[in-house]
C-alpha cells in the first residue's frame, strides 16, 4: 500500500473498494482519458484496470499508486513508477474536469517529484505527455521539468518525454 501524502489541499491514500464509482466516472470522463494510455477505454476495461489495482499492484507491491481526494471526495488518480519507456521513475496524474485550473495539478505534481526524490530517492523523475496536451505541457514546465526527448507513437502522433532532475546542493 502506498504511504499516504498530504498537500495543502490535497490527500493521497491508497485506494478503498468503495471508490470504484467514482475511479470509473474519472476514467470514463472523456476530457481525461483522452490523455491517458491509448484513451478512452470501455467501461468494463476501466472497472478491470481498478480490481488490478487491488488484485496486481497493491498485492505485489509494485509501485505506489493513489487515490487523489480534496474534502473527502476523490478527484484523481496519483502514480509513480518505473518504466523502460523513460529508463526511470515516472509520475502519472489525472484530475476531475470540475478542479482543473485551481492550481490542484501543480499541488499534486509537486507532491509526486517531492516522494520520488525525498522518499524513493531519485535523482530524476520523469513524464510523458501527449504534445498536443498544452496545459500539463505547461503546468510542468512550471515546476521545472524539461524536454527530454520525443517518442514518435504508432499512429504517428508525438509523445514529449519531460525531466526535472534532483537540485544539486551546495
Amino acid at each position: 500500500m502506498p504511504p499516504t501524502l498530504r498537500t495543502p489541499r490535497l490527500l493521497l491514500d491508497a485506494y478503498r473498494p468503495d471508490d470504484e464509482e467514482s475511479f470509473v466516472a474519472l476514467f470514463q470522463d472523456r476530457r481525461v482519458s483522452r490523455w491517458m494510455g491509448d484513451g478512452p477505454a470501455a467501461e468494463a476495461a476501466d472497472r478491470a484496470l481498478f480490481g488490478r489495482i487491488f488484485s496486481t499492484v497493491y498485492a505485489g507491491d509494485l509501485f505506489d499508486v493513489w487515490a487523489v481526494r480534496r474534502g473527502g471526495l476523490l478527484v484523481g488518480h496519483a502514480e509513480i513508477k518505473r518504466t523502460e519507456e523513460v529508463d526511470g521513475h515516472e509520475i502519472v496524474y489525472a484530475l476531475g474536469p470540475d478542479v482543473w485550473g485551481s492550481g490542484l495539478g501543480t499541488e499534486l505534481a509537486e507532491a509526486l517529484v517531492s516522494y520520488g526524490f525525498e522518499s524513493l530517492g531519485l535523482t530524476e523523475v520523469h513524464a510523458t505527455v501527449a504534445a498536443q496536451n498544452k496545459a500539463s505541457l505547461r503546468l510542468l514546465g512550471k515546476i521545472g521539468f524539461e524536454h527530454a526527448r520525443d517518442i514518435v507513437e504508432d499512429d504517428g502522433s508525438l509523445t514529449r518525454v519531460l525531466t526535472r532532475c534532483l537540485p544539486v546542493r551546495s
